[in-house]
Formats: structure tokens, sequence, C-alpha cells
């Protein structure tokens, strides 16, 4: 069989067919007319008009209809014709399925390009990197947000995040700028029940709970100065809670008045400061402190824990 698919090809072909001139002509003519009609439609309603906004960012906001998302991307000379727009949103799974948010077109595109990004949520933007260290408190992490995302409301945050002090795993995270505050909550929340689950499904054999655990960590995160003194500081501060003393820490000023833990999380710890909480060293040490190099001095007694005082922090 001749492949037809090369206009020259169908034209040769039908200068080999027995019949007249005239139905050549007519023949011909309809595949030119047919091919010129299809480069006018194409142009006039499919291709990228010719001031195509390259490099523009749209943003998509919820509860915006098919109908108004088609007006708004004529109006910004995205698409030539609104109807073909829909057409293929609708082919690629209907306005229910328009995915919302930033959009950067960095090139022309084609109507039915456009309208696949919008369906499928294929952003064309790099994520935006955002880094939270260990003991950073609800308030830190609404900072580094708020002038990351655009759409992170700072206010909204903190009042969501009140209770999840410790909940809220540090890690770096990489979100799409059109980011808000409860996709941060979500997945800092989500990583902390994914990074933890291991270690809390053994906190039940050391009869403590898991909201113990953790302000013990938060604590811990702020008192420690690296690897070497987590768990003796762990076992240091469980040991002054079992034998009915005050914790006595600096980052936690409560507890000079009271006896305890605190009623909730100073910080988020990181994973480190969550195992030492959990797996604490066991010492006789009852007391510590850190010198100006932050070398960390141990003391068995009060009254070796002031004679450090006056060595080391003179």
């Amino acid at each position: 069989m001749e492949d037809l698919s090369n206009p020259n090809e169908i034209i040769c072909s039908i200068d080999n067919l027995p019949k007249n001139n005239s139905f050549k002509k007519i023949i011909i003519f309809s595949i030119i007319g047919l091919i010129i009609c299809i480069s006018f439609f194409y142009f006039l309603f499919l291709s990228a008009p010719g001031d195509f906004p390259v490099d523009k960012i749209v943003n998509i906001e919820e509860g915006t209809s098919l109908r108004h998302i088609s007006g708004d991307f004529k109006t910004n000379k995205i698409i030539r014709s609104r109807i073909a727009f829909e057409f293929f949103v609708i082919i690629y799974g209907g306005e229910k399925h328009l995915v919302l948010g930033d959009y950067l077109f960095n090139k022309r595109l084609s109507v039915f390009d456009i309208a696949r990004m919008v369906s499928k949520g294929e952003h064309n933007l790099a994520p935006v990197k955002v880094t939270i260290p260990e003991g950073f408190t609800v308030y830190d992490i609404s900072n580094i947000f708020s002038s990351n995302l655009s759409y992170f409301k700072k206010d909204k945050f903190l009042s969501e995040a009140k209770n999840k002090e410790g909940y809220l795993f540090p890690d770096t995270y990489f979100f799409f700028t059109d980011a808000n505050e409860e996709d941060v909550l979500k997945y800092m929340n989500d990583n902390f029940n994914k990074k933890t689950s291991d270690i809390f499904s053994k906190v039940v054999s050391m009869n403590k709970s898991k909201s113990d655990i953790l302000i013990m960590a938060s604590i811990i995160e702020k008192e420690a100065r690296g690897d070497v003194d987590r768990e003796i500081i762990s076992g240091i501060l469980w040991n002054r809670i079992s034998k009915g003393m005050p914790l006595q820490v600096d980052a936690a000023p409560d507890t000079y008045k009271i006896k305890g833990l605190p009623k909730s999380s100073i910080c988020n710890p990181g994973l480190e400061a969550i195992k030492a909480a959990v797996y604490p060293k066991a010492s006789s040490y009852l007391y510590y402190l850190h010198d100006k190099n932050r070398i960390i001095h141990y003391a068995k007694t009060f009254e070796e824990h002031k004679l450090n005082k006056l060595k080391y922090l003179k």
C-alpha cells in the first residue's frame, strides 16, 4: 500500500489515476483547500498568540470557574480561543480537575498544551527550598516561611500551630510557590510522624507518654551542645524528675519554679534529641553547665556544681 501521508505523494497518486484532467484538478484544489483550512483553523484557534506573554506567572485561585479562567487567559494573550481552551480542559478531565496555584509560561504554548498544564498541575516552576533547623519554635518557622512563600499567612499559621510545638519536624522542605500555611503544617507534621514512628513505638515500655518524650526532647535540643552531651543531659534531667527535683534549666525558666516537665514543648526537636529523650544515658550526675567555650562540666552534688560555676563561669 502506498503512503498517502505526504500531499506530494497524494498528488502523484492522483496523477496515476485513469481520470480526466478536470477531475484531477478538483482533487488537487480540494486537498490544497483542506490544508489551508486546517492551517487557518490552527492559527485562529489553537496556536499561541503572537504577543504571548513569555515568562509570565499566572495564578489560578481557589473557587475560580473554568469560564473565568478562560476569560482571564484570553485577556492576558495566553490563548486565542476560549472555546478551544475549555474544550481541551474538559477532554483532559473537566473543570473539577483543574489544579490551583501558580503557573509559569516560559515559552509560547498551544492551547492544548496550556489546557494540559492546568489540568495535570504542571506548574513549570522550580520548588522553593526551605530549611528548618533543629530547635526552631513555631514562631521561628513562621518567619522563615513568610519570607519564602507569597501565599503563606503568618498569623493564621501561628494560630493553627500553637498546639503543634514539638510536632513540626525540622528538615529541608521543597514547596511550590503557591503553598500556604496549611500545606506547611501538613507536610511538617506528616514528616514528623514518618520520621518518629519507629522511635515512639518503643516508648510504651518506658511508662512515659509521647508528649513527655517530646517535651524532654525539646529541652535537650536547647540545652545540649552536640552529640556528646545529649544522652547524658537526658539521663540527668530524667533522674532529677524521678527524685522530685526541679529541672532548673535555662531554656525553660518555668522549671525553676515548678517540678517536673513544662506543660508543652519549648521548640521543635530534631531526631537525635528525640532519641536521647527515649534512650537516656545513666550516670550519677545531677548537675551540669557549659563554660564559655561550650564545654560541658558535670557534678554529682550541688556543692560540686557551685565549685564548677566559680571555676568555669567567672
